[in-house]
């Protein structure tokens, strides 16, 4: 199982029950779609146990204090980031804009993205595009994260 957040904007609360999620699904790898905001956010995410790979949002504002926090434990880069595991090659972005061309080049098998703060999860041809929606809540309300299985390639988003 593979855990995916995004737009977290410092709501440790919200963070912690998203890591409490992941760490009960038993997830082999974090994905955060940028928009921690603060260091102190991103260190929260040691305690799920597994790796952790993210990209910066246009909210992060201290970059480089978040690559020190996450450094021992993770990876995190301005978007996009690309990487393979478990048979599928990711693209990790933050804003929605190049999601639809980058989707439409079907190079990806999974493309995940924040910054809407709305859930989605669709498919583009081969590509499955998720959206988490906002893990911090703030500006919906309702706050989110989604879990994605790689041997059955369904992806639920979760309530939190």
């Amino acid at each position: 199982m593979i855990g995916i957040m995004a737009d977290s904007h410092d709501n440790l609360v919200t963070v912690r029950r998203a890591i409490q999620i992941v760490k009960d699904a038993g997830c082999r790898l974090l994905i955060h779609a940028g928009d921690f905001v603060a260091p102190f956010t991103a260190r929260e995410l040691e305690k799920a146990g597994c790796p952790i790979k993210a990209v910066l949002g246009n909210c992060d504002g201290e970059k480089p204090g978040l690559r020190n926090a996450i450094a021992p434990f993770g990876l995190i880069q301005e978007a996009p980031l690309v990487f393979e595991h478990d048979g599928f090659k990711f693209l990790i972005l933050h804003l929605d804009a190049p999601v639809e061309s980058c989707a439409a080049k079907q190079e990806y098998d999974v493309i995940i993205y924040g910054h809407t703060h709305k859930p989605e999860v669709r498919r583009y041809g081969k590509t499955l595009i998720v959206n988490p929606g906002e893990t911090g809540g703030w500006l919906t309300g309702k706050s989110s994260a989604a879990l994605f299985d790689p041997k059955t390639g369904e992806v639920r988003i979760i309530v939190i």
